[in-house]
């Protein structure tokens, strides 16, 4: 811009006048959060009698390096936050939504451009009144205003407040993605964890029925033992063989998981050995109130903030049924040769208001309101499903977590009968007083409990990892 200081000075007080005319109210509706649509108090009765009176900080406060105990998989967590693309692309997208708010935000404010040109032209004799031709030179250099609206009635405005909404509620499904990333690295690290050790229990189990089978074999060809229980050991290793190679296939499996996840190779040392070593590996959680606790999940933050936005998009279609003002404006030098371009009297300037009233459009702006209506109504349907959805999941963890410790406790009594009653059998067989059949039955009892006791460590751990998610968890 190379105008005169009166030519600024008047540029300034003309965009401060139009900015003042555009700041006037919204058509949007007010924005009333919806009730919430579940019962007050989490579910009561006998699956939920270990959740009655306890109480602690909210869930959403709790960090999960505060949850999560174990060193190796806080590091395998900080590993995947890293590396993980699903969580990458949620990050993207905050940065797509920051970028069009920041577009429609700029509306709000005058488009100001600077421009310089030159023409030269030769006329024709027949143009020119002198009947000579002519070269005809012009030459300019000013500032401008291209196609501003005067928001007199919210339409920028509401668009630039949906834009908003928008952005927000990407922020809040990257929180939700890094929550629901934290759980499946644990899921992921309690599964490999509890199939290694099941692992090792078979490879126990086949190393102790090779070890029977040749006993019996040597008592076979003795003639103390009969054929039948020959076959009968060998079915016992034959079925630890089995379990060995389904195991085998099953943790490399659960390995490629947990590689997915973390988004890269893990290192060996952060895989875990049994599922022994993270039973103390998480911080127990108190549920707190639905109220509470389901209004800071960020998946339903995300949910009212997409609601908000279909408020504000009602406004922009409420301001499209009156009249829009556009302006368009300039100042700056103007002169027929480049040496006369900054005299005193070269300065220029042009002003081109534009008035846009919707006369007949064939009912396109009552469509467009209805539709923005309806948006909202889906919105609120959404976002109370969504409230809906996390009280059931709380609901469904909060019913297994006020029986896991019993059915824990239960499990652990019944391997260590098993145990007993396997260390009984072969005795009994030993002296003679039973046949190799009832050791069978109390081996595989044995087996099955201790391989059923796995698993119900291993329900505990994940039903303590799913509380944490579904209460909303801190994810930073």
């Amino acid at each position: 811009m190379i105008p005169t200081k009166r030519a600024l000075a008047g540029l300034a007080l003309s965009l401060g006048a139009l900015w003042g005319l555009g700041g006037c109210a919204t058509l949007m509706p007010k924005y009333v959060k919806p009730g919430l649509p579940v019962a007050d108090n989490w579910p009561s009765g006998p699956a939920y009698k270990a959740t009655a009176g306890h109480s602690g900080p909210a869930v959403a406060d709790i960090r999960w390096q505060e949850f999560f105990a174990d060193p190796r998989l806080r590091q395998l967590i900080s590993l995947a936050l890293d590396n993980n693309r699903d969580l990458r692309m949620a990050a993207i997208n905050i940065e797509k939504s920051r970028a069009l708010y920041q577009i429609q935000r700029s509306d709000l404010l005058p488009k100001v451009d600077a421009s310089a040109a030159g023409n030269i032209q030769r006329v024709p004799a027949d143009f020119e009144s002198s009947h000579q031709p002519a070269t005809i030179q012009q030459d300019t250099v000013g500032v401008g205003i291209s196609s501003y609206e005067l928001d007199f009635f919210g339409r920028v405005r509401s668009l630039k407040a949906q834009a908003l909404d928008q952005y927000l509620a990407t922020v809040e499904a990257r929180r939700a993605a890094q929550l629901s990333l934290v759980s499946q690295v644990a899921y992921a690290y309690l599964n490999l964890a509890a199939d290694r050790e099941r692992l090792r229990l078979a490879q126990e189990t086949l190393s102790n029925q090779q070890a029977a089978f040749k006993l019996i074999a040597s008592r076979c060809q003795a003639g103390i033992a009969s054929d039948l229980d020959l076959e009968q050991a060998q079915t016992s290793v034959d079925a630890a063989r089995l379990d060995i190679a389904r195991y085998t296939t099953l943790t490399a499996q659960d390995e490629n998981a947990l590689n997915l996840v973390a988004g890269t190779k893990v290192p060996a040392e952060l895989l875990p050995a049994s599922l022994a070593e993270a039973l103390t590996a998480l911080k127990e959680l108190s549920p707190g109130l639905p109220s509470e606790v389901l209004l800071r999940r960020p998946d339903i933050l995300q949910a009212e903030e997409l609601l908000k936005g279909a408020n504000a998009n009602i406004g922009a279609a409420r301001a499209a049924f009156f009249p829009r003002i556009t302006l368009v404006s300039a100042a700056g030098l103007g002169s027929t040769n480049l040496s006369g371009l900054f005299s005193s009297d070269s300065f220029a300037w042009s002003f081109a208001p534009k008035l846009s009233l919707p006369i007949f459009d064939a009912g396109a702006n009552r469509a467009g309101l209805e539709v923005s209506e309806a948006d909202k109504k889906l919105a609120v349907a959404q976002y109370e499903k969504a409230i809906q959805t996390a009280f059931r999941e709380v609901a469904d963890t909060l019913a297994q977590r006020g029986t896991i410790d019993e059915q824990l406790a239960a499990q652990q009594s019944l391997a260590e009968a098993s145990a007993k009653s396997y260390q009984l059998s072969q005795a009994r067989y030993g002296k003679g007083v039973d046949s190799y059949l009832s050791v069978l039955v109390s081996q595989r009892a044995l087996y099955a409990a201790q391989q059923n006791l796995i698993n119900v460590r291993l329900a505990r751990l994940l039903n303590l990892t799913t509380l944490y998610q579904v209460l909303g968890g801190g994810s930073v």
